[in-house]
């Protein structure tokens, strides 16, 4: 295990990992994201907003059909407040997804957000989540890994638009967005060389990119 992950094994996946970043923003709800840019509000900004049991069926699913991951449904049970301000849920409690040409023109314009116009093939239901300067992380839903987990991507326009795959989950973004764990190697995608994360990392290489983890985006003209 990379030493900057020092959580036992059975607890570093899924619902046991999202809980302890549950536990961790729960003891100071109030603090920063992240310390930089449109990422520095806080958390909470009051109690937490849990979703209503309703909306958590055991059988819930996104829009397209997909179920969704057991880190999501933890933390929706604990808070939506988050997710709402970041644009996955409309008033009434319901998936606002969006492709993820949609979404990068609304974050970086329509001059480079049309880049990625050409996988939105690939990536047809996404969520915003905090974080990057010239780039964003992006929930996209598709097939999942062996935890059900769905993989976290950066949109990046820094040189040549592209897109990389870099947490294998919601749970371990969580994880280490709250500072449960700490990331210490290079690179989006760096998770790919950790002993805890590279299986759950190749597994969504190899289903989004064909092996690779990442692609470039070009205009579509």
């Amino acid at each position: 295990m990379n030493p900057a992950n020092p959580i036992p094994p059975s607890d570093a996946h899924g619902v046991a990992l999202t809980e302890r970043a549950i536990a961790a923003v729960a003891a100071d709800p109030h603090r920063p994201i992240l310390d930089y840019g449109p990422w520095a509000g806080p958390w909470l900004t009051g109690e937490p907003e849990p979703l209503p049991e309703e909306r958590l069926p055991a059988g819930a699913v996104f829009p397209s059909g997909r179920p969704l991951p057991p880190s999501l449904r933890r933390w929706l049970a604990f808070d939506a407040g988050l997710l709402r301000r970041f644009g996955w849920l409309d008033g009434d409690g319901r998936f606002t997804p969006r492709t993820l040409g949609e979404l990068a023109r609304a974050e970086f314009g329509d001059g480079w957000g049309s880049c990625f116009n050409t996988v939105s093939d690939r990536f047809d239901e996404c969520f915003l989540l905090p974080g990057g300067t010239d780039s964003r992380r992006v929930l996209a839903t598709g097939a999942g890994d062996g935890h059900g987990e769905y993989p976290v991507f950066a949109p990046d326009i820094d040189d040549l638009p592209s897109v990389e795959l870099m947490y294998p989950g919601l749970d371990v973004y969580l994880a280490d967005t709250s500072g449960v764990i700490t990331v210490e190697l290079d690179g989006y995608s760096c998770l790919a060389r950790d002993a805890v994360y590279a299986r759950r990392m190749l597994t969504h290489a190899q289903q989004v990119f064909g092996g690779a983890f990442s692609e470039e985006c070009l205009p579509d003209f």
